[in-house]
């Protein structure tokens, strides 16, 4: 059947070619002159002006040809052949010499390669019409072209799968759900190989495709997601318009049904059971419940919550926002006494609805619950709640204060034993009767010192110890009037000597450390050994202070500089107590406007004999002496100090180690000597020769030209150093003891050059010799700084004589 329809196309095609050819209407191309060919060609020029042109058909071919023979295009023809054979026809251009051959003397034109249009859809060619003798151009070359006929060869095809598309469950019939597109390569304008309608294969039981747009619709209204999530619906696309013969292709499209809350949550049973024992403290988890919801996504989401009054009174229902649970809580303490079993109804409803499904049936359901409550060993509990009582500070040691009642709450009813904590009640100011709770006083009371006092008292059962229940009691101390009253500060007044009758001097007041609950009333008097003061009077103003007024005219301090006023104070009890205080009153000299200058009687005869310019005078001369005192004892400690530190450094010593023979203190590589040279001011040397010259003898002589007479090093096994070793320490411990010692003291060592040294060594410390036949004498004319020094050899010298008589 395949084969006869296409031979039955191949027929049509051909057929459809030769009336187009009959049809055709010739083209002529007209050319003038030298354009025909070469310039100056006789042919072209011998008859003048000739016209010639171009005559031929419009070109076609078949696509797809699978015929044996080459295909016939067309015919390019000369107007001035004559037939004769002389003319020489040739083709240039896309295809020319492979694709399309040229019958040279015919002009007739051949396909001999089968062509696919759509790959390409024409070829452009040139055409030349020559002498074949002279090879000169006869006709001007010209530019066809050869279409390439469309036949219907390409199927259509679904070029943007895969399609995947959604739909809302429930939808309506005709709800769009998506649009697939088909494309056919054939040519679209020429017949209807190009033109596509769509038609569905599989699924068409619930969708339906437009033909002409592809738009895929929804054909029934009860999709449900719950029993069918996807589809798989198989489109269709046919070309030739879908008649017979056309070409068709097909994609497959998946459809989602998207979810919808059309499904109310419901419960899996309609009972559960928990237990939970009566101590558990508030906010403990009994268990959890869930509804079972067929949506999916947020459709699932759903709140809970307890219906009936009783669950509402004892339990809390919350939702756990992950696991959509029910968790239900103690919101009151249970009591398996009072209550056994609760039941509680706990209703699920979904927290998004959707307005379009109500009429589907109400989104909620419900669930009884059922709580056991389980017994347990409770310790007692305090009955009633009460946490204060009071006692009046007077109360005898071991009076009742007050009982506290404790009763086991089990089934059993174990007695009671009562005890405080003492942590609360250090000082055992109260104690309980173990087995009535009956707490008495258990030391005497002061409200002053403690107006409140919280103890915690303990109750456990008899038989166990372990069950202790604890009540905090605040016990109020209720005052009595036990303190007298006082005056708040120690009163001082001052009066004026030119003081009138009446003038007020002092108002006063009390304090009372009790606390009475009408309040204070306190009254003021004159003590009776203050009636006979004919001075001042004292008016109770009835506020609870007094005012002190004057009662005569004038006051003098030589006669009497102070008044000692008894003041009696009197609370309003019960019962009254009383106290007397004193009012010190100064008799002061005062200004023109009343303002006091002075309340001292010696301060009074100063200023009657002296002036204040004389007063001024002599503060100054005080002033001045203090000041001259001040700078002499300055001076003088400034000078002491002087000498000391120069007596301290002419004590320094400073000795230097030199392990070779070099130029002593003048060799400055081995030590910086000018850190320990700037302590010294060698001017008090050259000052300390008295004035002689070098060549004067006597104590005066310069110490350089001594130093020959100094005795020289040699190690003598017999030699005491205690000497320097007790100089050495006393020195130590000053600088120790001194802080304003500068830190750079040192020590150095003078070592000697050894047995085999030509040099002797120029130190005088440990000779051989006695020392006998040396005066060292001359040392105490050196000057202060070797004067330690001169006392030193003045000392030995003294040993050695008395050793030697």
């Amino acid at each position: 059947m395949a084969k006869a329809l296409q031979g039955f196309s191949w027929t049509m095609l051909l057929l459809f070619c030769a009336i187009q050819e009959l049809g055709s209407w010739a083209m002529h191309t007209e050319v003038e002159g030298p354009g025909l060919g070469e310039p100056g060609d006789p042919a072209l020029l011998a008859g003048g002006r000739v016209k010639r042109g171009w005559v031929w058909n419009q070109f076609f071919v078949v696509e797809e040809y699978t015929g044996t023979e080459p295909l016939y295009v067309g015919k390019i023809h000369s107007d001035s052949d004559e037939g004769d054979g002389s003319i020489k026809y040739t083709i240039s251009g896309e295809g020319a010499g492979t694709i399309f051959l040229i019958d040279e003397i015919t002009g007739d034109i051949h396909a001999t390669e089968r062509l696919d249009r759509e790959q390409k859809t024409f070829y452009t060619l040139r055409a030349q019409a020559r002498d074949r003798q002279t090879d000169q151009l006869l006709e001007p070359e010209s530019e066809f072209i050869i279409k390439v006929q469309d036949i219907n060869d390409s199927e259509p095809r679904f070029l943007e799968g895969p399609y995947i598309g959604s739909v809302a469950e429930l939808s309506p019939i005709g709800t769009s759900v998506m649009q697939v597109m088909a494309s056919d390569a054939d040519d679209p304008t020429y017949g209807s190989s190009a033109r596509v309608v769509y038609s569905v294969l599989e699924g068409e039981q619930h969708f339906t495709v437009d033909s002409k747009t592809g738009v895929i619709r929804t054909a029934v209204a009860d999709l449900d997601r719950e029993t069918q999530d996807r589809y798989e619906v198989v489109i269709r696309a046919t070309d030739m318009a879908g008649q017979l013969g056309g070409l068709s292709g097909s994609t497959t499209v998946t459809i989602v049904v998207t979810d919808v809350n059309d499904n109310p949550p419901r419960f899996p049973q309609k009972m559960y059971q928990f237990s939970i024992v009566e101590t558990a403290p508030v906010g403990t988890a009994i268990g959890r419940v869930k509804a079972e919801d067929s949506d999916v996504g947020e459709n699932t989401d759903m709140t809970y919550q307890v219906k009936d009054e009783e669950g509402v009174e004892m339990f809390k229902v919350t939702t756990d926002s992950n696991t959509q649970e029910a968790v239900i809580t103690v919101q009151k303490p249970l009591d398996y006494e009072s209550k056994k079993v609760h039941t509680v109804v706990v209703e699920a409803l979904n927290k998004f609805v959707d307005p379009r499904f109500v009429d589907l049936g109400t989104f909620r359901d419900q669930t009884i619950v059922r709580v056991s409550v389980l017994d347990v060993d409770e310790p007692p509990e305090f009955r009633p709640p009460s946490n204060l009582m009071e006692v009046q500070e007077d109360a005898h040691v071991g009076s009742i204060v007050g009982v506290v009642t404790a009763l086991d709450p089990d089934t059993a009813n174990h007695p009671v034993r009562y005890a405080i904590d003492r942590s609360t009640d250090t000082e055992r100011i109260f104690d309980i009767d173990a087995k009535t709770g009956a707490i008495v006083t258990g030391k005497v009371l002061d409200r002053e010192t403690a107006g409140w006092h919280n103890i915690t008292v303990l109750a456990m059962e008899a038989d166990n110890h372990s069950q202790v229940s604890r009540a905090s009691l605040r016990i109020r101390i209720l005052d009595v009037n036990d303190n007298p009253p006082e005056l708040a500060t120690p009163y001082e007044a001052a009066v004026c000597e030119d003081a009138k009758p009446g003038q007020l001097i002092q108002t006063i007041s009390v304090v009372d450390r009790d606390e009475p609950q009408s309040g204070h009333r306190f009254y003021f008097t004159l003590a009776p050994e203050g009636t006979s003061n004919h001075h001042f009077s004292l008016l109770d103003i009835q506020d609870n202070t007094a005012a002190v007024h004057t009662q005569r005219v004038g006051f003098n301090r030589q006669e009497q500089d102070v008044f000692l006023l008894p003041i009696l104070v009197v609370d309003s009890g019960p019962p009254a107590l009383s106290s007397t205080g004193t009012l010190t009153i100064r008799v002061c000299g005062c200004d023109s406007n009343g303002a006091i200058q002075s309340c001292n009687s010696t301060a009074y005869v100063v200023s009657a004999t002296l002036s204040p310019g004389a007063l001024i005078a002599l503060l100054v001369c005080v002033l001045i002496l203090v000041v001259l005192v001040l700078l002499i004892l300055t001076l003088k400690r400034h000078h002491k100090s002087h000498l000391t530190s120069e007596d301290d450094e002419d004590m320094r010593d400073n000795v230097i180690k030199y392990n070779d023979e070099g130029g002593g203190e003048q060799d400055t590589e081995a030590y910086d000597m000018s850190a320990l040279r700037s302590l010294y001011d060698f001017s008090e040397i050259k000052a300390g020769d008295g004035g002689g010259g070098p060549g004067e003898g006597g104590p005066g002589r310069n110490p350089a030209s001594e130093l020959h007479a100094l005795p020289q090093w040699v190690q003598s096994p017999d030699l005491d150093f205690s000497v320097f070793r007790d100089y050495i320490c006393r020195k130590v411990e000053q600088a120790d003891e001194d802080l304003s010692v500068p830190p750079y003291d040192s020590f150095q060592t003078y070592a000697f050059e050894g047995s085999d040294s030509p040099v002797p060594s120029l130190s005088s410390i440990n000779t051989w010799s006695s020392g006998s036949e040396q005066d060292f004498s001359y040392l105490g004319g050196w000057g202060p700084r070797f004067r330690q020094l001169a006392a030193l050899y003045a000392g030995r010298r003294g040993e050695e004589d008395s050793e030697e008589s």
